[in-house]
């Protein structure tokens, strides 16, 4: 090999090592570039992961704030007087002895209160929130149709007040409305002078502008202008029946509606009418807005008169061009009689209670149980307080509006879930109309879970009612889902009456029931196939004697004394039972697969399976199932040992607490009352099965729940019977005679007693000795307290529990009626 040979042979091999080399370099840096690309997508990813992370728990935390994904049942327009004028004027502010409002959000407000002079109390008796503490010997609505009038009667302790109002359509702002309030002393030797004040007070927008007469004594009228209303305007025309009534008035400003009565106390001040000065007064105090007021939004006009007396408020729409008389006087009262006459003509045609024999006074009775109902339908617009698992502090549900009936003007002027399929069961007897709004306004406060709270608290006036820890609502806890039962009444309405139209509302509603009816079936399922168990439970509670289940509507009756989410409840499976018969007949009628909710039905209602799930052999009864014992009682903790002479305990008096006497174990909670019903009170139970026979039997036991007054909540023969759940918890469920549970009873009475089976002519028995019991019931106690009563002593018979309460022990009309 030459030199040259040996020196390119040496250039080729350095050159392929410096390749090598650069190769390797080059390799070793893409190396590092992958390593740091690789890294790079790796943290961007874990960014992501953390990001949505993050984003998914924040979602968590506002979903239960955020509305069901599917179409509103109620139109944009629903709360516009274009919308439906007939009824946009109307008593929506059932907590009020008097006082009338649109279905829009920011109403003006229109109420009326009034005070007893000379009393010497400080502050003066001032009446303007139905307040059980007031001790009014009663009140009510006599004759209310929901639509045109209202009227009612209210007896003070020394004299009786009458409140009418009327309405007249016209214009494009719904109209125009008088009120006609009149008073007369108890006792003709004994007169009384009152102090009648009528006020308008705005919420929110609008103006109000009051009109003094000429010496500037008094108020003759208030104009204003609202969003919804445009311009009206407000008279207090002079009364005819007394020619020396003294005026005052209050022009001022309310920074809230919920404190109208306490702003105007302290707008009073105290006149000496005569010269001896021996008459103390309370009159108004004039023009008293306050300086850093945008203007007066609140204008009281009072009367103080003795008795009798009448005066007319009326209200007049700036848009009704072409009225035809002032709804005043002779006028208002033709008026007032051609609607009482429709009033009658319709509950005769409705209800026919002159064809079953009831007397003139029963038939007023059940007429003015009806008008309470209805005239207990308020307009609330607001937010609820809502909170998740998944939230620490409670959140603001979305602003809605709500048409509701409620359970009690004085003690839950508000809506209730549950309560409120009960009460269109009568409402929708009456006006199928108001019922499927209500319906429709309900379903539309759905979150996307598909979750309603269940109690509703809207708007500042209603929050001022509620104890705080009743306020927030949380989403694990259902209710009974009773707007089935009303549904129910609303499909026999439509099949009655051959309404082409009738699939339209069913269209509306049927995607937002789809929801709510997967929510039941997800959230409140039990842990055993086929079974379902009540949220919202406390397992951690040392104070009830038996953890209440809110969620049931039962409050206090006896559940398992340990919850555990192995526990299951018979009522909730029924409620499913009644719920899927439902989607399944609704599906059909919208032309939607109903398989699915059939085959549910079907399972739901298997006696068999329901015996092995709930039928406890040992008592022969229908039971929850869960980690219970009997052996439970409360005691007050004994103070501990070892205390040094002069020492305190830590707390003096501390509350009793729950002692467990025996070992829980998984058992049936044979405590028999309302629960163990359910499977009859829903019409599940198969017509010729012994077990119906059992309950039938059951049923006129007087150990258990027969009384002379209706069927008690709680066998007398169960541990918890008439036991307080607390130290300071009264009994509720246990023992009270409830009407609603009695009304299902009365129709799963007349169900079986109807349809052919082994034991028809026993329920018929059953049936027409508790129908009489319970209407005898009722109606004695109206008469002699003036009140139909929220449940009734099963002892006595008396009223219990809050007064007036024209929800669903309303339900009398319907038994009266016999309409199930």
């Amino acid at each position: 090999m030459t030199r040259d040979q040996e020196v390119r042979r040496r250039n080729v091999k350095n050159s392929r090592i410096a390749s090598d080399i650069k190769r390797e370099k080059e390799h070793k840096q893409s190396k590092v570039s992958l390593a740091i690309l690789l890294f790079g997508i790796s943290g961007l990813i874990t960014l992501v992961c953390v990001v949505r992370y993050f984003q998914y728990r924040s979602y968590l935390r506002e979903k239960v704030a955020i509305p069901v994904d599917a179409p509103k049942v109620l139109p944009k327009e629903a709360g516009t007087v274009e919308a439906d004028p007939e009824r946009f004027w109307g008593s929506y502010r059932p907590q009020l002895y008097f006082g009338l409002k649109t279905r829009s959000p920011a109403s003006p407000l229109f109420g009326f209160m009034w005070l007893n002079q000379l009393t010497g109390q400080m502050p003066p008796p001032l009446r303007h929130w139905c307040d059980q503490g007031d001790g009014l010997l009663r009140y009510g609505w006599t004759k209310h149709d929901g639509v045109n009038f209202g009227i009612q009667e209210i007896e003070d302790k020394q004299f009786s007040l009458k409140t009418v109002f009327v309405k007249q359509q016209g214009g494009s702002h719904g109209g125009d409305w008088t009120a006609r309030i009149s008073a007369a002393p108890n006792d003709p030797n004994h007169p009384a002078v009152v102090s009648f004040m009528f006020y308008v007070a705005l919420d929110g927008q609008g103006t109000l502008e009051p009109v003094l007469a000429k010496n500037g004594k008094y108020l003759t009228s208030v104009r204003g202008t609202s969003q919804e209303l445009g311009s009206f305007e407000l008279f207090f025309p002079k009364s005819k029946t007394d020619s020396s009534p003294r005026h005052s008035y209050l022009i001022t400003y309310a920074p809230q509606i919920d404190k109208l009565k306490e702003v105007l106390l302290s707008g009073m001040k105290v006149d000496a009418w005569d010269k001896a000065r021996t008459k103390i007064y309370f009159t108004l105090g004039g023009r008293l807005v306050p300086r850093d007021a945008p203007g007066p939004n609140y204008v009281v006009h009072q009367v103080t008169v003795q008795l009798p007396f009448e005066m007319e408020v009326i209200f007049e729409s700036g848009s009704f061009k072409n009225r035809p008389d002032v709804l005043a006087g002779q006028v208002l009262t033709d008026l007032l009689s051609k609607h009482e006459s429709n009033f009658d003509k319709k509950f005769t045609s409705v209800f026919d209670l002159e064809s079953k024999g009831y007397k003139t006074n029963e038939i007023a009775f059940a007429k003015a149980a009806l008008s309470n109902m209805i005239g207990g339908i308020g307009y609330f617009y607001g937010s609820s307080m809502v909170q998740s698992k998944y939230n620490k502090e409670p959140l603001d549900y979305w602003n809605a509006s709500l048409y509701t009936a409620v359970p009690s003007r004085s003690f839950f002027p508000r809506g209730f879930l549950w309560d409120e399929g009960f009460h269109n069961l009568l409402i929708s007897q009456w006006n199928v109309n108001i019922s499927k709004d209500i319906i429709s306004h309900w379903l539309d406060l759905m979150n996307i879970e598909g979750w309603i709270p269940r109690e509703q608290i809207l708007g500042a006036e209603a929050l001022a009612k509620v104890p705080a820890e009743f306020v927030v609502q949380k989403n694990e806890n259902a209710n009974p889902p009773t707007l089935y039962l009303a549904l129910l009444k609303i499909i026999e309405h439509y099949s009655n009456s051959n309404n082409e139209g009738s699939q339209s509302f069913l269209k509306a509603v049927f995607p937002r029931l789809k929801v709510w009816y997967d929510w039941y079936n997800t959230s409140q399922v039990g842990e055993r196939p086929s079974t379902y168990r009540w949220r919202g439970r406390d397992a951690q509670t040392r104070r009830e004697l038996n953890p209440k289940t809110l969620t049931s509507g039962l409050d206090d009756f006896p559940r398992a004394s340990h919850p555990t989410d192995d526990e299951y409840h018979v009522d909730l499976r029924c409620w499913m039972a009644l719920a899927s018969k439902l989607m399944s007949d609704i599906a059909a009628i919208v032309g939607e697969d109903s398989g699915a909710y059939l085959a549910t039905n079907k399972l739901l209602t298997d006696n068999s399976l329901l015996d092995e799930l709930h039928w406890s052999e040992k008592k022969q009864q229908y039971s929850d199932f869960g980690l219970h014992t009997d052996k439970v009682r409360l005691e007050r903790p004994k103070p501990p040992p070892n205390l040094q002479p002069g020492q305190r305990p830590p707390q003096t008096d501390p509350e009793q607490v729950r002692i467990t006497l025996s070992e829980p174990e998984y058992r049936f909670v044979d405590s028999f009352g309302y629960v163990s019903l359910f499977p009859f009170l829903l019409k599940i139970i198969d017509h010729n099965s012994p077990k119906l026979y059992k309950i039938l039997t059951d049923l006129k036991d007087p150990r258990l729940l027969w009384t002379d007054y209706g069927l008690r909540s709680l066998a007398k023969t169960a541990p918890l019977y008439n036991r307080y759940n607390t130290e300071h918890d009264p009994p509720y469920w246990r023992g009270a005679i409830w009407i609603n549970m009695n009304y299902l009873a009365l129709g799963a009475l007349h169900h079986y007693s109807s349809t052919q089976g082994s034991y028809s002519e026993m329920a018929k028995s059953v049936y027409d000795e508790l129908r009489i019991n319970l209407v005898t019931n009722i109606f004695k106690e109206y008469k002699r307290t003036g009140f139909i009563w929220e449940n009734y002593n099963d002892k006595t018979g008396e009223g219990k529990g809050c007064h007036p309460f024209t929800g669903w022990s309303a339900l009398v009309v319907l038994i009266m009626a016999e309409k199930y």
